[in-house]
């Protein structure tokens, strides 16, 4: 089967399982200087492509916050369980053609779990630099993926495979969204003060606000004042 017939087969198969994003990026992204988070190859040398996955996030959730962190994080939580559900049924897909498959720990996850680096805070993988070199969003002020249709309000997930499927292209807004110059909404709601106008982001102090003063509920401030 070509890469052609293969891409736009998983492509039909994820949106037909209820996906609202497919994307495939060259694994040979992560290579480059500008990236300083872990790669794949560490995990998977046969890698070519990293799978792209996400799902929308229903706007109600971010409607509850702050007082609703229960019912935005349970909702969070079900986008998780669609995404497994999907991204498992593709790698098998994926195996059946007689390629290496494996699923990606759900993006937004990271912080305090076990399978983040404890010191670094940071996953196997940057889901959202590999969805941004797909063609899916640009990076928002949050550190968010920006997408054209859903914003910020996204669940990601992502399949390393050695198929040899067709990788898309950086979004055309840049690596930087447009909008968010002159925009310091999530900067300013931040009740963490993790986001800096020099655009960098303290990872310890979101995951202490998070697992410490939420108790391991999620924020979500920076996402529900997001205008895009």
């Amino acid at each position: 089967m070509s890469r052609y017939s293969l891409t736009g087969n998983l492509r039909d198969a994820a949106f037909q399982k209820g996906t609202d994003l497919f994307g495939v990026a060259d694994a040979s992204c992560f290579l480059r200087p500008d990236y300083t988070g872990n790669r794949p190859q560490e995990i998977m040398p046969e890698i070519s492509v990293v799978l792209l996955l996400g799902v929308s996030i229903p706007r109600g959730a971010f409607a509850t916050l702050p007082g609703g962190r229960g019912e935005y994080t349970n909702t969070l939580m079900a986008g998780t369980a669609t995404l497994r559900v999907i991204a498992f049924s593709l790698a098998r897909q994926i195996e059946r053609e007689g390629y290496l498959a494996s699923i990606v720990p759900t993006e937004g996850s990271e912080f305090g779990y076990w399978y983040a680096d404890r010191e670094t805070l940071k996953a196997d993988l940057s889901l959202k630099y590999a969805a941004y070199h797909a063609g899916l969003g640009s990076f928002g002020h949050n550190h968010l993926l920006i997408h054209p249709d859903f914003g910020a309000r996204l669940r990601m997930t992502g399949i390393l495979t050695d198929a040899p499927l067709e990788a898309g292209n950086p979004h055309a807004s840049g690596f930087h969204h447009p909008s968010c110059k002159g925009c310091k909404k999530c900067i300013d709601i931040c009740p963490a003060k993790a986001l800096s106008d020099d655009g960098t982001i303290n990872r310890e102090a979101c995951a202490d606000y998070m697992f410490r003063e939420l108790g391991g509920l999620r924020c979500g401030m920076c996402i529900k004042v997001c205008p895009l």
